[in-house]
């Protein structure tokens, strides 16, 4: 899909490892910043045969590029941190950086923005594009296998076609999800090589998998809104409401997938973790029991099953009725309190029986990673190791579902290509000194 040359080359003005959202980002800003003063020689190094997975999959194949509105709040990690570099790519500028590569943004009501042209191959291409006419080498099946302090200046990476010597690295390897894109976590052991720290990582943005004993497979492919409530070790740590989707194997959706990184997380630290459902989210279990009682007094010879239907898909109410041992077809003037009490805590907090999440192939995105306290981000560089960059998932911090993980790699990729980029303008090219060896 480019000219991904397979020419080996020694030396690298500055090597970016990672051919994603962040690494692309960071090489076009880094090539656009240095070639000011000449050119110079940037390289990205990919360890699959064609780049950009997780661009091509996200948003269903059209891919979020970024929201409309994105605040720290829509993150988990050091949100001072997160507050500084967001705002130095806000959303405005965002979408004026890709108009300026050829891809114009359209805003849907969710807030999500996308291509136009509803096609995920137009924003790859774009930023592929870019690169080539900056004269950026994007090497693919280049798998980097270490980074080691040079004994010249700079670094030595090793990967699977050779080697490289290069003053600065931008490393942009992703996380643990979607691993078959590339981003297997491999990036955490190059660094921590090299003196970072790692917190632990788990899967978020990760479908829920339920007990096969729930009747979820009965209502696969059902959509209704829900407020999820995440309650570890008797406390409860957060409250959304959204779209839940049930599917075959459980739980999915955007409510599911933004609460999943609070389970997941709780179940790595051994921690207990429960999800309740309130399934008429504009009603507490008082209310919802006055709206039963209101709804027996004004239609006792209604059903069961056609009074929760009125706020309610009929195929949940009929599934969860059955779940209970309830006769869906009693009529309200007969229902029982015993009955009608169950029915209002079923629906008001139901216990979801979470057995696992969906895992890593399923995982839009990594919670946990190196710590945002260990770079600088006014510039991305580490804090322990001059010359090296940090960027995109690879770091401790992580979005909500909607485009907030890409605009974080957008974010973070510019401040690195800037700062890279203008230490290249100052600096002489990099002669190479491999003979002495890496250390």
């Amino acid at each position: 899909m480019s000219d991904l040359s397979s020419t080996e080359q020694t030396v690298a003005d500055l090597t970016i490892v990672g051919a994603g959202a962040a690494g692309l980002a960071a090489a076009i800003v880094a090539g656009e910043t240095a070639t000011r003063s000449g050119a110079r020689n940037i390289v990205v190094l990919d360890g699959a045969r064609s780049i950009g997975a997780k661009i091509l999959v996200s948003g269903g194949g059209r891919c979020n590029v970024t929201h409309d509105v994105v605040t720290p709040t829509d993150f988990f990690g050091n949100r001072r941190i997160i507050k500084n570099v967001l705002a130095s790519f806000p959303v405005e500028q965002t979408i004026e950086w890709f108009a300026s590569l050829g891809v114009e943004l359209k805003r849907e009501e969710t807030g999500k923005l996308f291509p136009v042209s509803d096609s995920a191959k137009t924003v790859l291409r774009a930023l592929v594009e870019r690169c080539r006419t900056l004269g950026v080498s994007i090497r693919t099946h280049h798998r980097v296998t270490g980074i080691d302090r040079s004994c010249g200046e700079g670094f030595i990476i090793r990967h699977t076609q050779g080697s490289i010597q290069t003053p600065m690295v931008v490393l942009a390897t992703g996380g643990r999800s979607i691993p078959k894109s590339g981003s297997d976590g491999s990036g955490y052991e190059l660094v921590r090589r090299l003196g970072h720290h790692v917190t632990p990582t788990v899967p978020a943005l990760v479908p829920l998998v339920l007990d096969d004993k729930l009747f979820h497979q009965s209502l696969s492919g059902l959509s209704q809104t829900v407020e999820l409530a995440t309650t570890v070790a008797g406390k409860e740590v957060d409250v959304r409401t959204g779209s839940l989707l049930w599917t075959h194997f459980g739980i999915s959706g955007p409510v599911v997938m933004d609460a999943s990184r609070f389970w997941t997380q709780a179940t790595q630290r051994g921690e207990s973790v429960r999800v309740h459902g309130n399934f008429l989210p504009d009603l507490n279990r008082e209310q919802a029991r006055a709206w039963l009682l209101e709804q027996t007094r004004d239609h006792p010879r209604r059903t069961l099953v056609k009074t929760l239907a009125q706020r309610l898909p009929q195929r949940f109410a009929e599934a969860l009725l059955q779940h209970l041992g309830c006769d869906s077809q009693t009529s309200m003037g007969q229902l029982s309190r015993n009955t009608r009490d169950a029915v209002v805590a079923s629906l008001t907090k139901f216990n979801f029986p979470i057995v696992r999440d969906r895992g890593w192939n399923y995982a839009e995105v990594t919670a946990g990673g190196i710590p945002l306290e260990e770079i600088d981000y006014r510039t991305m560089e580490s804090k322990r190791v001059p010359g090296l960059y940090l960027i995109g998932e690879v770091l401790d911090c992580d979005g909500r579902i909607g485009g907030f993980n890409f605009q974080w790699a957008w974010a973070t990729g510019r401040l690195a290509g800037r700062a890279s980029g203008s230490a290249l303008a100052r600096r002489t090219p990099l002669k190479d000194t491999q003979g002495c060896g890496g250390g």
